[in-house]
């Protein structure tokens, strides 16, 4: 069984994951106007 602190530790390290993913992508993309959706951390798009 996982304990709470245990996924509190993997959601951080997920949302740290979606966040350089998308500077990342904003990095490649620059100021194209045709980007592909860049997710938040709860799956949202922004």
């Amino acid at each position: 069984m996982v304990a709470t602190a245990d996924l509190d530790e993997i959601e951080e390290v997920n949302a740290n994951c979606i966040l350089m993913a998308n500077l990342q992508q904003a990095l490649i993309l620059g100021t194209q106007t045709d980007k592909a959706p860049v997710y938040d951390s709860y799956g949202s798009t922004e």
